[in-house]
């Protein structure tokens, strides 16, 4: 397997424009180009007559470039005396002259000898795309996050508008115009994709454009003077390659020379993963390179979870797992040349080329076309196959991953006042979920989501606010399903990633902050559905055949062209074959590993036509391999007659397994009870297989291998090892249909779990565990319905709470422990939590440790401990100080007096009994009288009189 980057050279052996007795035709058109001078931002001048030579490229997703030679005293070299705009415009009559997309550019750079009397200079011109280097970003209205700009849930059109509006609104690029909108594309789609980023401000706008392209956001162009930019792979991505009538660059009629470079430097087959938390993952490929196993590294932060490890692992194998190739084609043009650069094909149009097995489809990466100094036109294509642009979606998905442009930023917020108790955050904005599916390392499509949002600087009532970090949930997109917290993060995470999901099922999710333990509102919930794998494994080797005795033998090496592995999900090779003077593909049976298959009832010597095709486990189809012929030979020169050979006619072991085709013998060939014990072998050793049910859908198969089930799609279910004995079960397992019952498994579900089910109905209990390692044991509801208890044990937290049904929040009685303390109390729904904490150490108790009470005390006669606080506002020189219940004994006090009038009384206590107590001050007897905030602790031991 190679990842090529081809380049064509365009070879055009043509005179001038000028010169219109020798332009070249094509099938009665000719091909010609030519160069038109304008105004900045305004009229066009004219054609510039006598070029010395130039050379315009135009890349896909770049900045587009023309070089141009001309001399100042040619006729029209004047033209390019002052700052002006030159087009580049094709036509293939001579008659009709059209600009191309991606072919306007500014004269803003030259070069010239003053020493030289023909005044020759050298011009190199960006294309129109450049101007957007020359509007910023500014900060904007609202406060920056981090100091940067945050765009929520954009899109971008939203984005790229907002930038050129406001650069424009400043005086910056008057003559930019563009066709988009914040809610359609230049084709009036509506965008495909939104994003939760933040921009430095200072950044121009084509950097943020190209990072968007990189990303896979969107592709983009000019025309004219209008910027266009389209949903990804759509209008910059036309297949000309399966169209009726294909756009194929062929040898000896377009193509006259292919030479090509390939390097082994960046071949792996064994990557190492790290992440956060101490989590660390290998993965491997089989196909190791000529030397045996290189390694490669990956190291992430933020990544924890194997579903994530396992994407980017694909993508670092994907690339590293080749021969990186490029081979350059020179194209040339003559009246038989077929096809025409912007007349049939331009950049971004996949169409057929030669490749390393054959006519391939390959994309337009760039297209440069060129006329030197004796007026010869060419030019170069440079062109990606398959397996590339593969590896460009891969990239692509692991920036997406990793941060990338789905969300950036962090908090910058200024510290919040201090209070007296921890205040509810705002609820998050912007989130955006990405679904993407990956093959997990037993080879099954799995989901992983990247959510993103915006951060969070204010509380409720939009007062400055540093909150702590961040809660996502999850649940199954059902009314009345629970939601699930599945991903804590900092404060300085804006994003998180999550696996796995099952494939096909819809998940929706929302994400709130905390501060303090004080949790915020939820944002808006975002529903996305994750989707199946859509990438096809590689198109098998050529079938390999041979005919002997009567029968025709296929076999496969197990890889694909170009010897590339086949991959993880890789689930059989579907076998064909037709007659080539009656057309019409037949499937004659399948492969699922390296091997052959035996065709018997073959007439003999009649070419029979076979091929592969491969299929995964998400029924994605390669393309048909390359075919081979064969005619099947006769047993010997004449057919035998009947009965003509005879048992004494054979040699002993003479009929041997590899000699009888594959369903030769049937049942009417054998007599009743002729097979018995005496004649077969203390053993019977499998060299094939032997099913009940549908060979291609659900059945069960005994193998050398072991025993493994399928379902009707294909996929298997049951797998017991002859080898190790090991049995692995996909999907349920149930220890009944109804009644009182254990699931492993359920079909449905989030995440590998157990269920009890009491008896009817689906009031069941759970135990499963998260990415984490965590393990989770979640009770049935309530009998009314209203509320379940839930424990989580993690290796450093263990919490036992109550769940409203309603809204998955918690309320109830709680016990939160973690390595430095123990929390135990009560959350009420409406955020009055009363707890006590025991703690490890504080800062002022210099590591002694600390108990700490948040809440209200209810006391009643038979409290043992009580606090309160009473407003003595009536002046008097004594007050007596009620409990408001009559306690079993006599307490214990302790009295602050707060801001008391006058300031200098000095208060004791007077009188206590097991109603109340008397307040005196030292000059109670002189009559003087106070008033005061009196703060009281009592305490007594329960019980005693």
């Amino acid at each position: 397997m190679r990842a090529t980057v081809t380049m064509c050279r365009l070879i055009h052996f043509a005179k001038p424009v000028h010169d219109p007795k020798k332009r070249l035709r094509h099938g009665g058109a000719m091909f010609e180009l030519r160069l038109a001078v304008h105004v900045p931002s305004g009229d066009r001048l004219g054609p510039l007559p006598h070029p010395l030579a130039f050379e315009a490229g135009w890349p896909l997703g770049d900045v587009p470039a023309l070089k141009l030679t001309s001399s100042g005293i040619a006729a029209g070299g004047d033209l390019l005396s002052e700052p002006c705009e030159v087009a580049v415009e094709w036509s293939q009559d001579g008659a009709a002259w059209t600009e191309a997309p991606d072919s306007r550019f500014l004269l803003i750079k030259r070069r010239k000898d003053g020493a030289d009397r023909a005044a020759v200079s050298r011009f190199e011109l960006p294309g129109w795309i450049w101007q957007l280097r020359k509007a910023v970003l500014y900060p904007g209205d609202a406060p920056l996050v981090g100091g940067k700009r945050a765009f929520l849930s954009a899109t971008p059109g939203a984005i790229l508008q907002t930038m050129l509006s406001e650069a424009q609104t400043r005086g910056a690029v008057p003559g930019v115009v563009w066709d988009f909108t914040p809610t359609i594309d230049s084709n009036g789609d509506p965008w495909a994709k939104i994003l939760t980023i933040s921009y430095q401000p200072g950044m121009d706008t084509l950097t943020v454009l190209i990072n968007l392209h990189e990303q896979g956001v969107c592709d983009f162009r000019t025309l004219g003077r209008t910027v266009q930019v389209f949903n990804p792979d759509t209008e910059l991505g036309r297949d000309l390659a399966t169209v009726p009538a294909p756009v194929d660059l062929r040898l000896g009629r377009d193509v006259v020379e292919a030479p090509q470079t390939g390097t082994l430097e960046d071949r792996a087959s064994a990557v190492l993963v790290v992440g956060d938390n101490g989590f660390r993952e290998e993965y491997t490929s089989p196909a190791h390179g000529p030397w045996g196993r290189w390694e490669t590294y990956i190291g992430h932060g933020g990544v924890s979870d194997p579903g994530t490890a396992a994407l980017l692992a694909e993508s670092a194998l994907a690339r590293a797992g080749a021969e990186r190739v490029q081979r350059t084609c020179g194209i040339t043009i003559t009246p038989g040349t077929r096809w025409l650069p912007w007349r049939d094909y331009r950049p971004g149009d996949r169409i057929l080329a030669p490749g390393e097995g054959g006519m391939a489809s390959m994309r337009v990466r760039q297209m440069t076309l060129t006329r030197d100094q004796r007026g010869v036109l060419g030019g170069s294509l440079v062109l990606n196959d398959r397996l590339l642009e593969r590896e460009i979606r891969l990239a692509r998905r692991t920036s997406g991953i990793v941060g990338g442009s789905t969300a950036t930023g962090g908090s910058g917020a200024q510290p919040a006042p201090e209070a007296p108790a921890p205040r509810t955050p705002a609820a998050p904005g912007g989130l955006i979920v990405d679904p993407t599916p990956y093959i997990d390392e037993a080879g099954f499509p799995r989901g992983q989501i990247t959510a993103a949002w915006g951060v969070v600087t204010a509380d409720v009532n939009g007062v400055a606010l540093d909150v702590g970090g961040y809660e996502l949930f999850m649940r199954v997109n059902e009314v009345g399903a629970l939601w699930f917290l599945v991903a804590v993060t900092e404060a300085d995470d804006l994003s998180v990633t999550f696996s796995p999901l099952v494939i096909g099922q819809q998940y929706q999710f929302k994400v709130r902050a905390v501060n303090l333990g004080k949790r915020g509102p939820f944002s808006g919930s975002v529903a996305v559905t994750v989707p199946d794998d859509t990438d096809a494994p590689p198109v098998p080797t050529a079938p390999v055949l041979a005919t002997r005795l009567g029968v025709v033998h296929v076999e496969w090496d197990g890889m694909g062209a170009g010897a590339a592995p086949m991959p993880t999900d890789f689930h059989r090779v579907v076998v064909e074959m037709q007659d080539p003077l009656a057309p019409g593909w037949s499937e004659i049976g399948y492969l699922e590993a390296a091997g052959s298959i035996v065709v018997p009832g073959l007439p003999y010597g009649q070419d029979r036509e076979f091929s592969f095709t491969a299929i995964d486990r998400s029924g994605n189809a390669s393309a048909q391999s390359v075919t081979a012929t064969i005619a099947t030979a006769p047993l010997v020169l004449g057919d035998a007659a009947n009965s003509s050979i005879a048992t004494g006619n054979l040699v002993a072991n003479a009929v041997t397994a590899s000699k009888i085709a594959a369903g030769a013998v049937e049942a009417s060939h054998i007599a009743a009870n002729a097979v018995t014990a005496a004649k077969l072998e203390a053993v019977l050793t499998l060299t094939t297989r032997l099913v009940a049910g549908n060979p291609s859908g659900a059945r069960v198969e005994l193998r050398d291998t072991g025993l493994a089930a399928f379902d009707g799609g294909g996929m298997q279910t049951v797998s017991i090892s002859s080898a190790s004995g090991a049995v692995t079960i996909i999907g349920q397992l149930a220890t009944g249909t109804i009644g009182r019952r254990i699931v492993v498994n359920p079909a449905g579900a989030a995440d590998p779990e157990v269920r009890f089910y009491p008896g009817s109905g689906v009031n069941y209990a759970r135990i499963w565990t998260d990415t984490d390692a965590a393990i989770r044991l979640y009770s049935g509801t309530s009998p009314d319905g209203t509320r379940r208890s839930e424990v989580i044990q993690r290796g450093d937290e263990w919490r036992m709470h109550m769940v409203q049904s309603s809204d998955g929040l918690a309320g109830g009685g709680y016990m939160f422990a973690q390595p430095e303390r123990l929390e135990v109390g009560y959350n009420d729904i409406g955020g009055r939590l009363n707890r006590w904490l025991f703690a490890k150490g504080s800062e002022l108790s210099s590591g002694t440790g600390y108990t700490q009470f948040r809440g209200t005390f209810h006391y009643d006669t038979g409290a043992g401990l009580a606090m309160f606080a009473r407003n003595l506002t009536t002046p008097a020189s004594s007050h007596f100080v009620a409990f408001n219940v009559t306690l079993q004994s006599t307490p214990r006090l302790v009295i602050t007096a707060d801001n008391p009038s006058p300031s200098n009384l000095i208060f004791h206590v007077a009188s206590p009994s097991t109603t109340g107590f008397t307040l005196r001050s030292h000059l109670t007897g002189g009559g003087t009288t106070f008033i005061t905030l009196l703060y009281c602790w009592i305490w007594r031991q329960h019980g005693v009189a």
